[in-house]
Protein backbone atom coordinates (compact mmCIF):
# COMPACT_ATOMS: atom_id res chain seq x y z
CA UNK A 1 0.00 0.00 0.00
CA UNK A 2 2.80 2.40 0.90
CA UNK A 3 4.61 1.62 -2.33
CA UNK A 4 1.50 2.37 -4.40
CA UNK A 5 0.87 5.61 -2.51
CA UNK A 6 4.48 6.71 -2.96
CA UNK A 7 4.38 5.91 -6.67
CA UNK A 8 1.19 7.91 -7.12
CA UNK A 9 2.36 10.90 -5.10
CA UNK A 10 5.70 11.16 -6.87
CA UNK A 11 4.59 9.80 -10.23
CA UNK A 12 1.84 12.29 -11.04
CA UNK A 13 4.02 15.43 -10.62
CA UNK A 14 6.90 13.76 -12.45
CA UNK A 15 4.68 12.80 -15.38
CA UNK A 16 3.31 16.34 -15.52
CA UNK A 17 6.84 17.74 -15.46
CA UNK A 18 8.00 15.45 -18.26
CA UNK A 19 4.98 15.37 -20.55
CA UNK A 20 2.84 18.26 -19.33
CA UNK A 21 4.25 20.84 -21.76
CA UNK A 22 3.31 18.57 -24.67
CA UNK A 23 -0.21 18.08 -23.35
CA UNK A 24 -0.69 21.77 -22.61
CA UNK A 25 -0.62 22.66 -26.28
CA UNK A 26 -3.35 20.12 -27.00
CA UNK A 27 -5.62 20.61 -23.99
CA UNK A 28 -5.44 24.36 -23.41
CA UNK A 29 -6.69 26.62 -26.22
CA UNK A 30 -5.17 30.03 -26.83
CA UNK A 31 -7.37 32.82 -25.51
CA UNK A 32 -7.16 36.45 -24.50
CA UNK A 33 -5.90 36.72 -20.89
CA UNK A 34 -8.65 37.50 -18.42
CA UNK A 35 -7.51 37.47 -14.76
CA UNK A 36 -9.28 35.47 -12.05
CA UNK A 37 -11.80 33.67 -14.22
CA UNK A 38 -13.80 31.00 -12.41
CA UNK A 39 -13.51 27.41 -13.67
CA UNK A 40 -15.64 26.88 -16.75
CA UNK A 41 -15.61 25.95 -20.43
CA UNK A 42 -12.21 26.61 -21.97
CA UNK A 43 -10.59 27.02 -18.54
CA UNK A 44 -11.32 23.92 -16.42
CA UNK A 45 -9.37 25.32 -13.44
CA UNK A 46 -9.94 29.01 -14.17
CA UNK A 47 -7.23 31.63 -14.63
CA UNK A 48 -4.74 33.14 -12.20
CA UNK A 49 -4.08 36.74 -11.19
CA UNK A 50 -2.17 37.36 -14.41
CA UNK A 51 -4.85 35.86 -16.64
CA UNK A 52 -3.00 32.62 -17.35
CA UNK A 53 -4.83 29.33 -17.55
CA UNK A 54 -4.27 27.41 -14.30
CA UNK A 55 -4.36 24.02 -16.05
CA UNK A 56 -1.63 25.18 -18.43
CA UNK A 57 0.45 26.40 -15.48
CA UNK A 58 0.05 23.04 -13.74
CA UNK A 59 1.10 21.18 -16.90
CA UNK A 60 4.11 23.35 -17.70
CA UNK A 61 5.34 24.58 -14.31
CA UNK A 62 6.99 21.36 -13.19
CA UNK A 63 9.72 21.20 -15.83
CA UNK A 64 11.93 23.73 -14.08
CA UNK A 65 11.33 22.15 -10.66
CA UNK A 66 12.34 18.63 -11.71
CA UNK A 67 15.04 19.79 -14.11
CA UNK A 68 16.76 22.07 -11.60
CA UNK A 69 16.57 19.45 -8.84
CA UNK A 70 18.07 16.74 -11.05
CA UNK A 71 20.73 19.10 -12.38
CA UNK A 72 21.79 20.32 -8.93
CA UNK A 73 22.01 16.75 -7.63
CA UNK A 74 24.04 15.66 -10.64
CA UNK A 75 26.51 18.52 -10.17
CA UNK A 76 26.89 17.90 -6.43
CA UNK A 77 27.58 14.17 -6.87
CA UNK A 78 29.80 14.58 -9.94
CA UNK A 79 32.01 16.82 -7.85
CA UNK A 80 31.49 15.33 -4.39
CA UNK A 81 31.98 11.62 -5.08
CA UNK A 82 35.49 11.91 -6.62
CA UNK A 83 36.56 14.37 -3.93
CA UNK A 84 35.28 12.09 -1.15
CA UNK A 85 37.00 9.03 -2.66
CA UNK A 86 40.26 10.92 -3.07
CA UNK A 87 40.20 12.22 0.51
CA UNK A 88 39.51 8.71 1.83
CA UNK A 89 42.40 7.29 -0.19
CA UNK A 90 45.07 9.92 0.50
CA UNK A 91 47.80 9.14 3.00
CA UNK A 92 48.26 12.84 3.74
CA UNK A 93 45.89 13.16 6.65
CA UNK A 94 46.59 16.88 7.02
CA UNK A 95 45.39 17.46 3.47
CA UNK A 96 42.18 15.51 4.04
CA UNK A 97 41.53 17.33 7.33
CA UNK A 98 42.19 20.75 5.80
CA UNK A 99 39.92 20.00 2.83
CA UNK A 100 37.08 18.88 5.07
CA UNK A 101 37.44 21.97 7.28
CA UNK A 102 37.24 24.24 4.23
CA UNK A 103 34.12 22.44 3.06
CA UNK A 104 32.66 22.71 6.56
CA UNK A 105 32.46 26.46 6.06
CA UNK A 106 29.70 25.82 3.55
CA UNK A 107 27.81 23.65 6.04
CA UNK A 108 27.25 26.57 8.39
CA UNK A 109 26.25 28.89 5.56
CA UNK A 110 22.44 29.13 5.32
CA UNK A 111 21.37 27.98 1.87
CA UNK A 112 18.77 30.67 1.37
CA UNK A 113 21.27 33.33 2.47
CA UNK A 114 23.53 32.33 -0.40
CA UNK A 115 20.64 32.61 -2.84
CA UNK A 116 19.64 35.98 -1.35
CA UNK A 117 23.17 37.28 -1.88
CA UNK A 118 23.18 36.05 -5.48
CA UNK A 119 19.80 37.64 -6.16
CA UNK A 120 20.88 40.89 -4.50
CA UNK A 121 23.92 41.13 -6.77
CA UNK A 122 21.88 40.47 -9.90
CA UNK A 123 23.01 36.88 -10.36
CA UNK A 124 19.76 35.08 -11.05
CA UNK A 125 18.67 32.43 -13.46
CA UNK A 126 18.97 28.71 -14.02
CA UNK A 127 22.77 28.60 -14.15
CA UNK A 128 23.30 30.40 -10.85
CA UNK A 129 20.59 28.38 -9.14
CA UNK A 130 22.16 25.11 -10.27
CA UNK A 131 25.63 26.06 -9.06
CA UNK A 132 24.41 27.48 -5.74
CA UNK A 133 22.16 24.49 -4.93
CA UNK A 134 24.93 22.03 -5.83
CA UNK A 135 27.52 23.97 -3.83
CA UNK A 136 25.58 23.92 -0.57
CA UNK A 137 25.10 20.14 -0.90
CA UNK A 138 28.76 19.44 -1.68
CA UNK A 139 30.16 19.24 1.90
CA UNK A 140 27.56 16.68 3.00
CA UNK A 141 28.15 14.55 -0.11
CA UNK A 142 31.93 14.61 0.39
CA UNK A 143 31.58 13.66 4.06
CA UNK A 144 29.22 10.80 3.23
CA UNK A 145 31.43 9.34 0.52
CA UNK A 146 34.61 9.75 2.54
CA UNK A 147 33.07 8.04 5.58
CA UNK A 148 31.64 5.14 3.55
CA UNK A 149 34.88 4.63 1.62
CA UNK A 150 36.98 4.60 4.81
CA UNK A 151 34.76 2.09 6.61
CA UNK A 152 36.74 -0.60 8.50
CA UNK A 153 34.98 -3.32 6.51
CA UNK A 154 36.83 -2.12 3.41
CA UNK A 155 40.35 -2.29 4.81
CA UNK A 156 40.94 -6.00 4.28
CA UNK A 157 39.65 -5.87 0.72
CA UNK A 158 41.79 -2.80 -0.07
CA UNK A 159 44.92 -4.37 1.41
CA UNK A 160 44.31 -7.55 -0.58
CA UNK A 161 43.97 -5.60 -3.84
CA UNK A 162 47.13 -3.61 -3.06
CA UNK A 163 49.12 -6.77 -2.41
CA UNK A 164 47.89 -8.23 -5.68
CA UNK A 165 49.30 -5.25 -7.57
CA UNK A 166 46.08 -3.52 -8.60
CA UNK A 167 46.57 0.11 -9.73
CA UNK A 168 45.65 2.96 -7.38
CA UNK A 169 42.79 4.27 -9.52
CA UNK A 170 41.15 0.86 -9.73
CA UNK A 171 41.32 0.30 -5.98
CA UNK A 172 40.31 3.69 -4.67
CA UNK A 173 38.12 5.04 -7.45
CA UNK A 174 36.51 2.16 -9.31
CA UNK A 175 36.11 -0.58 -6.70
CA UNK A 176 35.61 1.73 -3.74
CA UNK A 177 33.18 3.75 -5.84
CA UNK A 178 31.12 0.62 -6.36
CA UNK A 179 31.19 -0.07 -2.65
CA UNK A 180 29.78 3.34 -1.70
CA UNK A 181 27.20 3.41 -4.51
CA UNK A 182 24.43 2.01 -2.27
CA UNK A 183 24.91 4.72 0.35
CA UNK A 184 25.09 7.36 -2.39
CA UNK A 185 21.82 6.20 -3.97
CA UNK A 186 19.94 6.32 -0.66
CA UNK A 187 21.45 9.70 0.14
CA UNK A 188 20.51 11.00 -3.30
CA UNK A 189 16.86 10.24 -2.65
CA UNK A 190 16.88 12.12 0.64
CA UNK A 191 18.94 14.97 -0.78
CA UNK A 192 16.56 15.34 -3.72
CA UNK A 193 13.84 16.41 -1.28
CA UNK A 194 16.23 18.90 0.37
CA UNK A 195 17.21 20.40 -2.99
CA UNK A 196 13.58 20.47 -4.13
CA UNK A 197 12.59 22.32 -0.94
CA UNK A 198 15.48 24.77 -1.28
CA UNK A 199 14.74 25.60 -4.91
CA UNK A 200 10.99 25.87 -4.34
CA UNK A 201 11.57 28.15 -1.33
CA UNK A 202 13.95 30.35 -3.31
CA UNK A 203 11.51 30.66 -6.20
CA UNK A 204 8.62 31.35 -3.83
CA UNK A 205 10.59 34.11 -2.10
CA UNK A 206 11.49 35.65 -5.44
CA UNK A 207 15.26 35.08 -5.16
CA UNK A 208 15.44 32.20 -7.60
CA UNK A 209 14.06 32.18 -11.10
CA UNK A 210 12.90 35.41 -12.77
CA UNK A 211 9.23 36.27 -12.08
CA UNK A 212 8.21 35.65 -15.69
CA UNK A 213 9.22 31.97 -15.43
CA UNK A 214 6.40 29.43 -15.43
CA UNK A 215 7.31 27.45 -12.32
CA UNK A 216 5.03 25.96 -9.66
CA UNK A 217 6.70 27.85 -6.80
CA UNK A 218 6.80 31.13 -8.75
CA UNK A 219 3.10 30.71 -9.60
CA UNK A 220 2.29 30.21 -5.90
CA UNK A 221 4.13 33.43 -5.00
CA UNK A 222 2.32 35.36 -7.72
CA UNK A 223 -1.11 34.20 -6.54
CA UNK A 224 -0.84 34.37 -2.74
CA UNK A 225 -3.11 37.40 -2.65
CA UNK A 226 -5.74 35.64 -4.78
CA UNK A 227 -6.38 32.60 -2.59
CA UNK A 228 -10.09 33.29 -2.14
CA UNK A 229 -10.65 34.67 -5.65
CA UNK A 230 -8.81 31.91 -7.54
CA UNK A 231 -7.92 29.16 -5.06
CA UNK A 232 -6.94 26.66 -7.77
CA UNK A 233 -4.14 28.97 -8.95
CA UNK A 234 -2.42 28.53 -5.60
CA UNK A 235 -3.64 25.15 -4.34
CA UNK A 236 -2.95 23.13 -7.50
CA UNK A 237 0.79 23.95 -7.84
CA UNK A 238 1.20 23.78 -4.05
CA UNK A 239 -0.43 20.35 -4.01
CA UNK A 240 1.85 19.13 -6.79
CA UNK A 241 4.97 20.29 -4.95
CA UNK A 242 3.81 18.69 -1.69
CA UNK A 243 2.92 15.45 -3.46
CA UNK A 244 6.33 15.32 -5.17
CA UNK A 245 8.21 15.86 -1.90
CA UNK A 246 6.04 13.43 0.09
CA UNK A 247 6.22 10.75 -2.60
CA UNK A 248 9.99 11.09 -2.88
CA UNK A 249 10.31 10.74 0.92
CA UNK A 250 8.22 7.57 0.93
CA UNK A 251 10.22 6.09 -1.94
CA UNK A 252 13.47 6.86 -0.12
CA UNK A 253 12.16 5.11 2.98
CA UNK A 254 11.34 2.04 0.90
CA UNK A 255 14.81 1.98 -0.63
CA UNK A 256 16.44 2.46 2.77
CA UNK A 257 14.40 -0.38 4.28
CA UNK A 258 15.34 -2.73 1.45
CA UNK A 259 19.00 -1.75 1.68
CA UNK A 260 19.01 -2.33 5.43
CA UNK A 261 17.25 -5.68 5.03
CA UNK A 262 19.63 -6.74 2.30
CA UNK A 263 22.67 -5.86 4.38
Amino acid sequence: MTRVLAALLAGVPLLLALFGPLAAGLLVPDAAPVPLLAPGPGHPLGTDALGRDVLALALTGGSTVVGLTAGALALSYLAGVPIGLALAATRRRWLATLSVRVLDLLLVLPSLLLLLVLAGTGRRGIGWLLVAAALVQLPAVVRLVRGAAAAPARRVALETMQLSGEPWWRIHLLETGRFVSGAVLVDAGTRAVLVLTLLASANFLGVGLPPDTVDWAVVIEQNTASLFLAPAALLVPAGLLIALAAGANLLVDRVADRTGAAS
